[in-house]
């Protein structure tokens, strides 16, 4: 298949050569030349501007936006309403808040352009890894654009088949699911971003507590300086506590095992305080992903190795580059 590949960021691009890995043909562009030459040398082919991308890929193209929620993708999306085809299909594969996806469905469509919203998780180890999807949009839309995202899914891999699942749609073992209609899919990695907050401030808290056992003011014989890389490598291994993130921290703390080279300001795309404003509507508790959203706020006010470690596992994951306070 053929797609655009609008925004060529640290996901962006890594989409882009994954399809292309696939034998998808792609054309890409950024407001960034030197990004789209990136890419241009492995093969893919260079749009001058999103009017030129539409004008290339015809009636019936495809267009991905891998960009920052809110302004850029609304920007993006603004042009598209102005230069996309009939028959034209929109992916927005960001960070988007699901209802701006439901919004932009409905502008696009009066063009006779349909939209599709994938949540992506997989941050910059997508490109070896594989990304998981949670996609919104019309059934039929979404069956057409299988080839796509059988590409940048992970596959089965080494991951064990859940038993009685078998009766159930196999593209989901494959790292992608059809969660409903548009906003299902941004809904969906939300919900995950929320869920992520609230692993990750566990981690630190415990990590905390570990380190803040050799205080002075504890009583001498109960003081403990206990080796914060060992505990992250040995708790890897067969602990019910093992996961990705606990991986990364891993390997953070047995880089530097004082996180010397962060600040602990944590910063948040926006999708925990959505994920929250959604509990709230829906009169849900959510007592861990508000007091993780709280934690991160308070962050930016005073750090603690905790923070640190935080800080650790977003740019792990995710490429995060701490922002100044």
């Amino acid at each position: 298949m053929e797609i655009g590949i609008i925004g060529l960021g640290r996901m962006g691009g890594s989409i882009a050569r994954r399809l292309m890995r696939a034998g998808h043909r792609t054309v890409v562009w950024d407001r960034d030349p030197k990004a789209i030459e990136s890419l241009v040398q492995d093969d893919a082919r260079g749009a001058s501007s999103i009017a030129d991308m539409a004008d290339r890929l015809g009636t019936h193209g495809i267009i991905w936006l891998m960009l920052p929620s809110g302004g850029p993708t609304q920007t993006a999306v603004d042009e598209l309403v102005r230069v996309a085809k009939p028959g034209t299909i929109v992916i927005d594969g960001g960070n988007s808040f699901y209802k701006d996806s439901i919004r932009r469905a409905k502008t696009l469509a009066a063009g006779g352009v349909d939209f599709v919203d994938v949540g992506t998780s997989g941050g910059v180890w997508g490109l070896e890894r594989g990304f998981c999807m949670m996609i919104g949009g019309d059934e039929e839309i979404v069956r057409r654009l299988d080839p796509i995202f059988e590409a940048l899914a992970p596959g089965i891999g080494n991951v064990a088949r859940t038993p009685g699942r078998e009766a159930r749609d196999d593209r989901v073992e494959q790292g992608y699911m059809h969660a409903g209609p548009v906003g299902a899919g941004h809904f969906v990695k939300m919900i995950h971003n929320g869920i992520e907050y609230g692993l990750m401030q566990a981690y630190a808290e415990g990590f905390d507590i570990l380190k803040g056992k050799a205080a002075l003011t504890l009583p001498e014989d109960e003081r403990f300086t206990i080796a914060l890389p060992d505990v992250a490598e040995v708790w890897r291994r067969g602990s019910v506590i093992s996961s990705w993130l606990l991986d990364l921290s891993a390997a953070a703390l047995a880089k530097d095992p004082n996180l010397e080279g962060f600040t602990g300001h944590v910063s948040d795309s926006g999708e925990g305080r959505w994920a929250i404003e959604a509990a709230m509507e829906e009169a849900v508790p959510a007592h861990v992903m508000s007091a993780a959203l709280y934690a991160r706020y308070r962050s930016r006010m005073r750090s603690t190795f905790g923070d640190e470690l935080l800080s650790a596992m977003r740019f792990g994951f995710g490429g995060h580059v701490e922002t100044s306070l």
